[in-house]
C-alpha cells in the first residue's frame, strides 16, 4: 500500500464544501504511543499511522467559529462553540492519512446532536470555557451528556513565538486533510482542507485531565512530547467517501 505523504501545504481535493468553519486558539497537546495499544481503538480499514514506528494520542483544544453548510454563512448561536478533542493518528486500506476521534466535547447541543447522527462522530455536550489573558489560554471542560458525566479538563498553556520550520512531527500530528469514522456499517473519509498552519511553540502551564482515559485510552506517562498553539485557520470539508477500496 503506497501511503500518501505528510503534506503541510496541499491543494483542495474536493470539488466542493460540504461544511466551512473556522477553527481559532487551538492548542495541541500530544503523547507517543504504541501502535499496538490504539489499533484495535480504529474503524475497521484504518491502521495506525506512525512516524519512525511511532504514533501519538492528541488532545486539543479549540475554538470552533462560523460552523455553516456550503457556501452559506456560519449558523448564528449554534455554530460558535467551544470544543475539546482526543484523538489518534490513521491511515486506510487507500493509502490516505486522516485523524480518529475518540471523543469531541462540544458546548452546543444542536450540532452533537446532529454530528452523532450523520457520521456517528462521538461529540459530547459539555459545560466548557475559553479564556485568554494575555499570552496564556486555559481550557475548561466539564461532560453533561451523554455520559460518564461530570469528566473534566482543564489545561492551561503560554504562546511563545510562532515556528519558522516545523519538526517532522509537528507536521505529522497538524498537517491532516480528513478524518475517519464509522457510520452506517462502513468506514468514511471525511475529507478537509486549509491553509498550512501558522503554528507557535507553546509552554504548558497546567493540565487536570480526565478525557484521555475517559476515550479508552492509557493514562498519558510524563509531560507532553509536543505542545503546540496556532490562532487558527478557515475551512472546507469535502462529503464522505468510503475509506475501503472496492472489491
Amino acid at each position: 500500500m503506497d501511503i500518501e505523504p505528510v503534506d503541510h501545504a496541499p491543494r483542495q481535493a474536493f470539488p466542493w464544501a460540504l461544511l466551512r468553519q473556522r477553527w481559532e486558539d487551538l492548542t495541541f497537546l500530544h503523547w507517543a504511543v504504541d501502535p499496538e495499544t490504539v489499533a484495535p481503538l480504529l474503524p475497521a480499514g484504518t491502521h495506525p499511522d506512525t512516524l519512525d514506528d511511532v504514533s501519538y494520542v492528541g488532545l486539543i483544544g479549540f475554538r470552533m467559529v462560523g460552523l455553516g453548510f456550503g457556501r452559506g454563512p456560519g449558523v448564528p448561536y449554534f455554530g460558535t462553540f467551544a470544543e475539546t478533542n482526543v484523538r489518534l493518528y490513521s491511515v486506510d486500506d487507500t493509502g490516505r492519512r486522516a485523524v480518529v476521534f475518540r471523543s469531541l466535547d462540544a458546548s452546543r447541543l444542536v450540532p452533537v446532536l446532529v454530528a452523532r447522527a450523520t457520521l456517528r462522530l462521538p461529540y459530547l455536550w459539555s459545560r466548557m470555557r475559553l479564556d485568554r489573558d494575555g499570552d496564556r489560554l486555559t481550557y475548561r471542560c466539564r461532560r453533561r451528556w451523554p455520559g460518564p458525566a461530570g469528566t473534566t479538563s482543564r489545561l492551561a498553556v503560554r504562546v511563545g513565538e510562532p515556528i519558522a520550520d516545523p519538526t517532522p512531527l509537528e507536521h505529522f500530528v497538524t498537517a491532516r486533510w480528513g478524518l475517519h469514522t464509522r457510520a452506517y456499517g462502513r468506514t468514511l473519509h471525511l475529507p478537509n482542507w486549509h491553509p498550512r498552519w501558522p503554528l507557535h511553540r507553546a509552554e504548558l502551564l497546567h493540565l487536570d485531565d480526565e478525557l484521555v482515559v475517559a476515550a479508552g485510552l492509557p493514562a498519558p506517562v510524563g509531560p507532553p512530547v509536543s505542545v503546540l498553539y496556532s490562532p487558527g485557520v478557515g475551512v472546507r470539508f469535502g462529503a464522505p467517501v468510503p475509506a475501503r477500496r472496492p472489491g
